[in-house]
């Protein structure tokens, strides 16, 4: 487990968050986790590293992978991951964001279905808040349409009961979730940075679904084209962890 600590650790918060590639990780997030001087561990669950006790941490944050949630005989690691999740959304009552895979995994855990989607969804586009997304706290300050990044073939397809659809678009009818007064799932990648696109087209199965959804001439522009929306991904990002921290300190007041 790699602990990153921020000394002082002024805000008193602390996070857990699991990875399943070593390039998906908190990505923009951890410079603002850094300036909040919150003090969050890392887990590579890819690498076999175990998960530790969950007591101490006051929030959850699960990224993306290039896995599927129902690959569990290839990632056997996959099913004390979801059973986790279940025990710190549902037991501990902990605040929750999971990113893309992390998103799926957080329906899967808790009863919903995830499936491939038609075709994949990469790069640019944008999302549309509904009712209840506009009312989320998670949310506010953020406009709707809002222009998003997506990098995933998979998608949730059923939620499990109980939850809230927050965000959606015609690729997709669950972009965000809630379940519960603070648990989170993001389909889209609000952490990237201006490293996100060329390391993740190192990866095989990204590089796949990049040329499938976009083809080849596109996809080789993929960075030049993102570059110019970064800063706002910065300014959504910024917001949106503003947010979640205030979700994360009134959850440790109830």
């Amino acid at each position: 487990m790699n602990s990153i600590a921020t000394s002082p650790n002024r805000s008193g918060l602390r996070f857990l968050v699991f990875q399943h590639v070593d390039v998906e990780h908190p990505g923009i997030f951890r410079e603002f986790w850094r300036e909040a001087g919150i003090v969050w561990d890392a887990v590579e669950l890819d690498a076999g590293e175990p998960i530790p006790a969950l007591e101490p941490y006051d929030a959850l944050i699960v990224m993306g992978g290039p896995q599927d949630v129902w690959q569990e005989d290839e990632h056997p690691w996959l099913m004390p991951e979801k059973a986790a999740i279940r025990r710190f959304v549902q037991q501990l009552g902990r605040p929750y964001l999971g990113i893309c895979l992390g998103h799926q995994l957080l329906a899967a855990a808790l009863g919903g279905e995830v499936r491939l989607g038609n075709s994949p969804e990469v790069g640019p586009g944008e999302v549309e808040l509904t009712a209840a997304g506009a009312a989320d706290p998670l949310f506010a300050g953020l406009s709707s349409p809002l222009q998003t990044f997506q990098w995933h073939g998979a998608e949730v397809a059923a939620l499990p009961a109980g939850a809230e659809v927050l965000a959606r678009n015609e690729a997709c009818a669950v972009q965000a979730f809630r379940f519960g007064f603070a648990a989170y799932g993001l389909q889209y990648h609000v952490e990237i940075t201006d490293r996100t696109v060329p390391e993740w087209q190192q990866i095989p199965a990204y590089a796949a679904s990049l040329e499938t959804a976009l083809g080849c001439e596109r996809a080789a522009k993929l960075a030049d084209e993102t570059a110019g929306l970064l800063p706002g991904f910065a300014q959504a990002a910024r917001r949106l962890n503003d947010n979640f921290l205030q979700i994360v300190t009134r959850a440790i007041a109830r």
